[in-house]
């Protein structure tokens, strides 16, 4: 999968899914587990952003459904 800069949630776990199954399999030399490493811990920041802001988002609607 190409890295991208805004993936969606989806994409975002199925990349890191790919990657660990990647390392799990020994199928990356040292110079690409550093970077994948790297780009494993910016897709996981990148999902619990979103889901804390989902979470958020829903609690707002929910509030509001209770006025």
């Amino acid at each position: 999968m190409a890295t991208k800069k805004n993936p969606t949630y989806s994409e975002a776990v199925a990349e890191i899914e790919e990657i660990l199954q990647r390392m799990e399999n020994e199928e990356l030399d040292v110079d690409e587990l550093s970077e994948k490493v790297k780009r494993v811990s910016e897709l996981v920041r990148f999902c619990r952003n979103k889901l804390k802001n989902t979470e958020e988002e829903v609690e707002k609607v929910l509030k509001e459904m209770e006025e």
